[in-house]
């Protein structure tokens, strides 16, 4: 029998969050921990992270464990903090990211490494190094890692953010291969490609949404209620057939680039 509680349930289960504090990354824990939850977020910025932490703390289980991903060093570092609290991972949710945009002539190659290592590179190694952990709790359901990627890895921006872009489309394909080779253990990984959330990432949604929602399909921007629902879905045992797809929540955005 179908159990639709059960089947989007995260009772119990353990989630690492990168770029926890804020913006989508936040939206995902906060639904996480509402979900039932154990929470761990990590981002760059120690205060904001404790900060995030402390609210979503009076919602469940959250814990701040700030680390700068970017770095090999840093994802070793991550890794041996939630290894103080917990044995196993059943979800862990590749948020953190970097954007850069400077016209072609003037990209700097500053503006491709930060991004790249961000948004491609690590997502690759700190999941390498928790996939022991990933395995040791895939028993009574699977564990699952979720990479968020973009719109812009699925469709042209018009904008000159060449590394972004790129990476983002370097991601989804990076799921596509580790999904591959991670189902065999019991580890389902897919993506999700947000559209127009408003963030610190994306101030054009944020400040101006109005605006913003006039060029999308569904006429609104996303809400936190929204990506959360992405992220419950594909975390959740509802999910668990879904492997090395990228879900695209945009309101229609994708579509209508053409």
């Amino acid at each position: 029998m179908i159990d639709p509680q059960q089947l989007f349930s995260l009772k119990g289960r353990t989630a690492l969050v990168t770029g926890g504090s804020r913006g989508i990354g936040r939206m995902i824990a906060e639904g996480y921990v509402r979900s039932g939850a154990r929470v761990y977020i990590s981002a760059r910025k120690a205060e904001a992270c404790d900060a995030t932490a402390k609210e979503l703390s009076a919602l469940g289980h959250c814990v701040s464990l700030p680390a700068d991903v970017s770095t090999l060093e840093g994802v070793q570092a991550l890794v041996a903090a939630y290894r103080q609290h917990e044995k196993t991972l059943d979800i862990l949710v590749n948020n953190a990211g970097a954007a850069w945009g400077a016209p072609y002539a003037e990209f700097p190659e500053s503006g491709w490494d930060k991004v790249v290592d961000l948004n491609m590179k690590a997502p690759f190694f700190l999941t390498q190094a928790l996939t022991p952990m990933l395995k040791a709790a895939a028993t009574g359901h699977l564990a699952k890692v979720i990479n968020i990627a973009s719109i812009d890895g699925v469709s042209n921006n018009p904008q000159e953010t060449y590394s972004y872009q790129a990476s983002k489309a370097g991601l989804i394909h990076l799921t596509r291969r580790m999904a591959l080779h991670l189902a065999p253990e019991r580890i389902g990984v897919s993506a999700i490609a947000p559209g127009a959330f408003a963030s610190s990432m994306n101030k054009e949604a944020r400040d101006h949404a109005d605006e913003v929602a006039g060029r999308i399909p569904a006429g609104r921007v996303g809400t936190p209620e929204d990506m959360a629902g992405a992220a419950i879905y594909l975390a959740s045992r509802a999910g668990d057939y879904v492997t090395g797809a990228t879900l695209i929540v945009d309101g229609g955005v994708t579509w209508a680039r053409g």
